[in-house]
């Protein structure tokens, strides 16, 4: 089965790294288990009596830092093995981000399509009770988020769910993240997954000596990118890069793939995609009627951002990119990384490349812990500061800006540019780490295998130094 290869290819990797470690093999293998899984079962009523069963799940993959934290994914296809697998990815996501968090993951196999908004929220409230009761859900013990088929819509729902039973907690808010808002939401969180593969792929792009290896240009611009998926994240990651100057030539749904060597809009495809049910057809662009055609565009990067375990042993030859960016979890098997590898393709990996959202994730929490918005009490002084400067620097040069150029340079601080600023910054320094990491021990020879290696040794310190292991 998709889920157990899943699974399996996770552990392969976590393999791969932990033979180059030095911790003893009692401490990895604490690491690679999923400490607990929660599963459980609830009924959904029609208006005509029928009854569905639904079956869902939680999984706290490392307790070495609390609270965990991770998404719900709403889906039919999703089982246990999916969320045990994802769980252990955001374990190591956190650790290589440097964000305070466990690893975590959650599930109710639903297709939310036959559902209407009513039944939706009474299956989330009730998922959401189910997950009080045994303890798993709390600002300080685990805080979910949206992930495939969930939305802010359902955190808002969530929370509200919480604050019910626990609203005597000063934090309730910080029980789940990825909130409206208005609803203790923090700006920039819709778009974080996006951006961060933006922020992943540019900043790969920045480094000269790469770039030459592969015989391209640094920089995005003018850079044919491919993406796979239509969905948020990748509606974000396309414009982010458009905008940089890159050319969309290929998107697809879970149907079509469409192709344009002129370039692709987002928008506009997004609202073709909304009108007619799907992106075939797309006016202008050739459609294939097959998902999977647009990971052999020719492009020079590739973007999968689906689901998992599309780009295989079968397929990866013909991936024609020379960078791949997986906004996606788990998209690339152990065989096609190794055919990558062997290629001497750029792999950018899903546990650095999709961190945008659980980086911003942290800032909405930290947030609602401290209950106050980002930008509000340094505000007005850093704008006082800024024309106090601009000021000294007309007077010593004798010129004046116009009223459009001031209000450019003293600008105040918002929250979204404060996020923005932050998910930036921990997203070119994780991948400064995994660059020194790959020069830096012997047999690391790929970011992936960086990745898990930083990731395995954040965590088993975390151990150590909670006194677990002696």
């Amino acid at each position: 089965m998709r889920q157990q290869r899943f699974l399996s290819d996770v552990g392969r990797y976590f393999d791969e790294a932990a033979a180059l470690s030095n911790y003893p093999p009692d401490l990895l293998d604490q690491i690679k288990r999923c400490n607990s899984l929660y599963r459980f079962e609830f009924h959904i009523r029609h208006v005509d009596g029928r009854i569905d069963v639904m079956r869902a799940w939680r999984a706290e993959h490392s307790h070495h830092k609390l609270p965990v934290k991770g998404g719900i994914r709403f889906s039919p296809e999703v089982d246990k093995d999916d969320v045990m697998a994802l769980a252990s990815l955001m374990t190591y996501k956190c650790a290589i981000v440097d964000v305070p968090f466990g690893g975590a993951k959650g599930a109710v196999q639903v297709d939310t399509t036959r559902y209407n908004e009513d039944q939706l929220e009474r299956i989330t409230r009730r998922y959401a009770h189910e997950l009080l009761k045994k303890n798993f859900l709390g600002p300080a013990v685990d805080v979910p988020a949206p992930d495939l088929g969930a939305s802010a819509r359902e955190m808002a729902w969530i929370a509200d769910t919480y604050q019910a039973f626990r609203g005597a907690q000063i934090n309730a808010l910080g029980c789940v993240t990825g909130k409206p808002v208005t609803e203790g939401g923090v700006q920039g969180r819709e778009e974080a997954t996006g951006r961060g593969a933006f922020y992943a792929l540019r900043e790969a792009c920045c480094q000269e000596d790469d770039m030459t290896r592969l015989g391209l240009s640094t920089g995005l611009d003018g850079k044919r990118i491919a993406i796979q998926g239509i969905g948020n994240a990748t509606y974000w990651a396309a414009k982010f890069c458009r905008e940089e100057g890159a050319k969309i030539v290929g998107l697809s749904d879970s149907r079509a793939t469409i192709a344009d060597p002129d370039c692709l809009n987002e928008d506009a495809v997004s609202t073709f995609k909304r009108e007619h049910g799907g992106v075939a057809g797309f006016p202008g662009a050739t459609t294939h009627d097959d998902s999977r055609a647009v990971l052999e565009l020719e492009c020079d990067v590739l973007i999968p951002a689906a689901v998992e375990c599309q780009l295989t042993e079968e397929n990866a030859a013909r991936a024609t990119a020379s960078i791949i960016v997986e906004a996606a979890n788990g998209p690339t098997t152990p065989e096609a990384d190794t055919v990558f590898r062997s290629r001497g393709l750029l792999v950018v990996p899903d546990l650095y490349a999709n961190a945008g959202g659980v980086i911003v994730s942290c800032f909405e929490w930290l947030k609602n812990l401290s209950h106050v918005k980002y930008g509000r009490l340094e505000r007005r002084y850093r704008a006082a500061a800024d024309a106090r400067i601009l000021e000294a620097l007309e007077t010593a040069t004798g010129s004046r800006l116009s009223a459009a150029d001031r209000a450019e340079i003293v600008r105040p601080v918002d929250e979204l540019t404060v996020v923005n600023s932050g998910l930036e910054e921990a997203l070119v320094e994780a991948y400064q780490q995994l660059r020194n990491t790959v020069r830096r021990v012997d047999g690391v020879d790929s970011l992936r295998v960086a990745g898990f290696h930083l990731a395995i040794d954040r965590v088993a310190r975390s151990y150590l130094e909670l006194g677990v292991f002696p």
